[in-house]
């Protein structure tokens, strides 16, 4: 290398940590709800949601995080209707937010006896979990209401009102939860999914409003995008945010190594669309008087 080209290294080095210190974060958390909702496809999609909600269960073992809570909804053939899983664990929101969006698959059913290929999708929404300073409710918004649980459950289900449904009037959103046979600590998850979900719509109407936020944030698509495609007769896997394809379908719905190496592609590419959005927005302003606003304290 000669002094030039090394001189031009060490300033690339010396800009690249100065922009990571001045360019805008995305904000992280280590606590998140996952929520994966069967979509279009009848039982297929709702063998598809268990599909992926194993594969994020293994995903969370990989990385050494915990569950702290779970709410699943069976359907009669082994499916899942709907599932929120609590989650604890360092950055848990920094990888999670790259799967939200809508997946897709494309394979033959158990249940089709002429061999023909169906589509179905299944819906990842990620939300970061809020503290109490983050989402303040106020008892005067909100209606509580109890009801007996639904499901399997035997006696207990019949004569115990333990299912909790709370209603958030300014922004019309509503939560529920049966988990747990304690109606106390159903109250408890319900409020923190209420806070989730108000969290995520001020996050929104926030982000429509900066178009360097909307870009940065590739994890937090809009739910109608189609984020991934698992065509099982190919043996493919195609993220269509970075169109990149991957194959062997079985072991990366283990949620190991594929799929942590994806989403680490995809974060990059996200932190690279940070750098780039915050260079354009420098032409919009005094890049030094910027600076020196940055650094004033």
């Amino acid at each position: 290398m000669t002094i030039g080209e090394s001189f031009e290294y060490y300033a690339f080095i010396v800009i690249f940590n100065l922009l990571d210190a001045v360019v805008p974060k995305v904000p992280s958390s280590n606590e998140v709800i996952l929520e994966i909702n069967a979509g279009v496809g009848g039982q297929e999609a709702m063998l598809f949601a268990k599909s992926l909600y194993d594969m994020y269960c293994g995903f969370i073992n990989y990385k050494k995080w915990c569950i702290t809570t779970e709410e699943v909804g069976v359907s009669d053939l082994g499916g899942l209707r709907h599932a929120s899983i609590f989650i604890e664990g360092h950055h848990a929101s920094t990888y999670l937010k790259q799967e939200s969006g809508v997946h897709r698959v494309q394979r033959v059913p158990s249940t089709e006896k002429a061999g023909r290929i169906h589509t179905s999708t299944a819906t990842v929404i990620v939300l970061p979990q809020p503290t109490e300073i983050d989402v303040k409710l106020n008892s005067k918004d909100l209606i509580i209401e109890t009801k007996r649980s639904s499901g399997a459950g035997g006696q207990h289900v019949n004569k115990t009102e333990s299912a909790v449904r709370i209603t958030h009037l300014p922004t019309k959103i509503s939560v529920e939860c049966q988990t747990d046979r304690s109606q106390i600590r159903n109250k408890e998850i319900a409020f923190q999914k209420l806070r989730a979900k108000i969290y995520e719509l001020q996050e929104r109407e926030q982000n429509t409003t900066s178009t360097l936020s909307r870009k940065l944030q590739m994890g937090t698509s809009a739910r109608s995008d189609k984020v991934r495609t698992y065509n099982f007769p190919q043996d493919r896997i195609t993220d269509h945010r970075i169109l990149k394809t991957m194959h062997n379908i079985p072991e990366f719905l283990e949620g190991g190594e594929m799929l942590e190496e994806l989403i680490t592609e995809l974060i990059l590419e996200s932190n690279k669309a940070r750098f780039e959005q915050f260079m354009l927005s420098l032409k919009e302003k005094d890049f030094y008087s910027f600076l020196e606003k940055t650094f004033a304290h």
